[in-house]
């Protein structure tokens, strides 16, 4: 099954709900925010992304800059950052099996369908 991690509040991320709806498939929508992700469900976010932990971070989000910004952090403590404050996860993410990506453009789900 098809899983998105939204935030009704980013555009982006609502786009990609609509993109799902429109294939007529059945997907899960987990609200990060809500339902923030484990250390290990992170972890393995990041691997199928195939990304380092850094790279899934939004570094313009406030909660980024008051707190890290220009910290060096290990992988560890960057996955930790994003428990403490889920909005610094970039959004949308899209699973399917062990295929992901940040839907961002929308059009990056077609890589994993």
């Amino acid at each position: 099954m098809i899983t998105i991690y939204h935030n009704n509040r980013c555009s982006k991320s609502r786009e990609g709900v609509c993109f799902l709806e429109n294939l007529k498939q059945p997907f899960e929508v987990i609200n990060y925010l809500d339902q923030v992700p484990t250390y290990n469900e992170l972890e393995a976010i990041i691997k199928k992304l195939n990304i380092k932990p850094i790279e899934l971070i939004r570094i313009k989000e406030k909660d980024w800059t008051e707190n890290f910004k220009g910290k060096t952090l290990t992988d560890k403590e960057i996955i930790e950052a994003m428990i403490q404050f889920p909005k610094l996860i970039e959004r949308p993410i899209v699973i399917n099996g062990e295929k992901a990506v940040v839907a961002r453009p929308t059009a990056l789900i077609n890589e994993i369908l």
